[in-house]
């Protein structure tokens, strides 16, 4: 399950040179492919509500999920006016930005200014008028923008107010992965990132896991795996070695997400990123940036409800109790402990497909070592 399965799982995908010819894309981009799909499903997307949220069976998914983002915000965050002067301001691109769940996030990191876009009108109207709200609540609350457009069909300079702004981070979270339809589309996505990032700042964003995928659907000898909350199904007729862009999947999450998705090949999406001057400095996948972060973000796990209590106190467990088998077996083992946060297993499923990334934008000039096969 791990690194050297990992390496070895690399062959499923076409291996091809640095030039990423046209016979690598499945899909070519001459029209608008799956975007409008995409645009499509996230604008009929309805706000339910928070008493709808806690009810859910992926309530502790998505907050663990939350939180892992909320944890990577503030690590970058945290180097980036650490090398400020006080006072300096802070710019972010908020790259699909969705309903604009990152908001807060971004107050609570004390930036200046945020630009948000997305390819779904509705969802930055919503992320707009969340803005307008916080800022009529609070008398320090960072500038915004908001745009409609396809990250990785549009340039988006020419969309800003001022085209010669220069972003400290830019935050892409769960949605970059739709960019690897076509190499064209991966290469948009890369130049809108790099344009106006300045050397020495940060892009950051959280994809799922590729190796894992095509691992899990191997194990399990047909086009599609799943649990009772989330299904990855493959067409039939996808060509094995997967291409390198344009490797479809339609990944359905209970209530949330029910769209095609495109594996990246991180190899790859490094390389191409090194064209961009953007150089890899971490990866985890979720389990292992947990793991590195949970002392640090012990009191925002709790105050995010990010893991669920077993045994449930005043509540019933969000998934049927063989989902928590490896809680049980953790009793055994500690039998004087009471109580424990966990997620159930279905969710921990969904949640372990993802994969954390940071890249830094180099000087002009400065060459970057790819060390990917």
């Amino acid at each position: 399950n791990n690194a050297s399965n990992s390496e070895q799982s690399l062959t499923s995908f076409s291996q091809t040179s640095n030039k990423y010819g046209q016979n690598d894309s499945n899909e070519e981009s001459k029209d608008t492919g799956n975007s409008s799909v995409v645009e499509n499903h996230y604008n009929s997307i309805e706000e339910k509500g928070l008493g709808h949220r806690n009810q859910s069976t992926i309530l502790y998914l998505r907050n663990f999920n939350n939180w892992v983002k909320s944890m990577l915000i503030d690590e970058y965050l945290s180097t980036i006016t650490a090398n400020k002067k006080h006072g300096q301001p802070v710019k972010v691109l908020d790259l699909c930005c969705g309903k604009g769940g990152d908001l807060l996030k971004w107050k609570k990191g004390n930036v200046s200014h945020v630009i948000c876009a997305d390819i779904a009108g509705n969802a930055v109207a919503d992320c707009q008028k969340r803005h307008e709200d916080l800022k009529a609540k609070n008398k320090y609350m960072f500038s915004g923008e908001f745009i409609v457009a396809d990250c990785t069909r549009v340039l988006l300079r020419t969309k800003y107010k001022d085209p010669t702004i220069l972003f400290d981070l830019v935050s892409c979270q769960f949605s970059f992965h739709y960019c690897f339809e076509s190499l064209t589309q991966a290469e948009t996505m890369l130049h809108n990132v790099s344009d106006c990032l300045r050397p020495g700042g940060y892009f950051i964003g959280t994809i799922p896991n590729a190796v894992d995928i095509v691992g899990r659907k191997r194990k399990a000898r047909q086009n599609w795996f799943g649990n009772r909350v989330f299904t990855i199904t493959f067409d039939e007729d996808l060509p094995e070695p997967y291409p390198l862009f344009g490797a479809k999947y339609n990944f359905h999450l209970h209530e949330v997400v029910d769209c095609p998705e495109y594996l990246v090949h991180f190899p790859t999406l490094e390389r191409l990123a090194a064209k961009f001057g953007l150089k890899l400095i971490k990866r985890a996948r979720f389990q292992n940036y947990y793991e590195e972060m949970k002392r640090k973000g012990e009191s925002l796990l709790q105050h995010m409800s990010a893991l669920e209590t077993y045994p449930p106190v005043n509540a019933k467990l969000v998934g049927p109790r063989s989902d928590y088998s490896d809680a049980k077996e953790y009793f055994r083992e500690y039998p004087g402990q009471k109580l424990i946060g966990t997620l159930s297993k279905s969710e921990w499923e969904v949640c372990t497909i993802y994969t954390m990334f940071a890249f830094q934008k180099v000087n002009p000039g400065e060459t970057i070592n790819v060390k990917s096969k």
